[in-house]
């Protein structure tokens, strides 16, 4: 599958012709992608201890961080 970002991990809405800086200082937090960039579906987001994992049911994983 491609994973080319065609919509904003913060907010869903495709990333052309919108401002998503509110989303870009949001995730610098290090706040989890909550929707896919390739498809704009929410994700499965799984917040632990020791960081984050997130994953897409139509494209699958999305990223995972530890801290």
């Amino acid at each position: 599958m491609s994973t080319t970002a065609a919509h904003c991990d913060g907010c869903g809405t495709p990333l052309a012709g919108a401002d998503h800086a509110r989303c870009r200082a949001r995730r610098a937090a290090t706040d989890p992608p909550r929707y896919c960039a390739a498809c704009g579906r929410k994700l499965v987001v799984q917040v632990l201890p020791a960081g984050w994992t997130a994953r897409c049911v139509r494209c699958g994983e999305a990223g995972v961080a530890a801290r």
